[in-house]
């Protein structure tokens, strides 16, 4: 059976996207790489408990544009509110403005931008 094993998703400065990632969403650096066989700095980010990963890349030669509404990733927490709560105190964004009440029943949902705009929707469990 095939398996999903990583997603790959162009930085413009790697360090800083790693911090973001594991400060605000949790996730773990599995490897890094200074260069790999194309050149590119990478790293590879898990969120704990599942085997795909997400690889950010970085190329000093690449030029970042990330179109608005191009892709997102979606990420479940368990309390969507509590969550959200600890990414605003941390100056976190979250989007639409009125996402508490925009969702009142059913799933609950927010979104966020990384520090490359990279959209990231959020889905309580």
């Amino acid at each position: 059976m095939a398996r999903l094993l990583h997603t790959r998703i162009r930085v413009s400065d790697l360090d800083r996207s790693i911090e973001w990632y594991c400060t605000h969403l949790g996730f773990e650096v599995r490897s890094r790489s200074d260069k790999s066989p194309a050149g590119n700095q990478i790293a590879h980010l898990e969120l704990p408990g599942n085997e795909h990963t997400l690889e950010l890349t970085y190329s000093a030669d690449y030029q970042l544009a990330v179109p608005e509404d191009l892709m997102h990733l979606a990420i479940s927490v368990p309390d969507l509110i509590g969550f959200c709560d600890a990414l605003e105190n941390n100056g976190i964004e979250i989007w639409p403005s009125d996402w508490r009440t925009t969702f009142p029943t059913g799933r609950k949902m927010a979104f966020i931008d990384d520090p490359d705009g990279y959209e990231i929707e959020l889905l309580e469990d």
